[in-house]
């Protein structure tokens, strides 16, 4: 088994970020605001802050300056959740939009130069493989937790 599979697995999403920060920087837009963006869009609009931390990976407490910045920019808007509330959910503006579908094309684009080369099925195993390393991690990271 190769022993570089790990820090594959560590650069590869740093290259592709990479890629993607550099072809989107034109538009004003830091990573953390146009992850934040994308994955609301995803998403759908109406997310609850702390489901929308946990999609994007980070603690809820991180994302609140830059749902700030969002706000300002007039990207995003807070609002109330008539069952909690605690809990503010997040709307994507109208402003949001032509955004949006730049920033899509920009990481289409991108998708679609750094899979080149790749077949569908290779990308559907290695989609698969992923996911099977995923769930291994997961249950690991679960055992240790409760072994503490």
């Amino acid at each position: 088994m190769s022993e570089s599979i790990g820090f594959k697995l560590s650069r590869v999403p740093r290259l592709w970020r990479a890629v993607l920060d550099e072809r989107l920087a034109p538009l004003g837009l830091t990573q953390t605001r146009w992850v934040t963006l994308y994955h609301l869009w995803q998403m759908g609009g109406g997310q609850a802050q702390c489901d929308l931390a946990r999609a994007i990976g980070v603690e809820a407490p991180s994302l609140v300056r830059t749902l700030d910045q969002l706000t300002e920019q007039g990207l995003i808007e807070r609002r109330p959740c008539n069952d909690d509330r605690r809990t503010k959910r997040i709307f994507l503006t109208s402003k949001a939009d032509p955004l949006l579908e730049r920033i899509d094309a920009i990481v289409t684009e991108a998708r679609g130069e750094m899979l080149s080369g790749i077949t569908e099925e290779e990308i559907a195993l290695f989609e698969d493989v992923l996911t099977r390393i995923e769930k291994n991690g997961l249950r690991i990271q679960t055992r240790l937790a409760t072994d503490v």
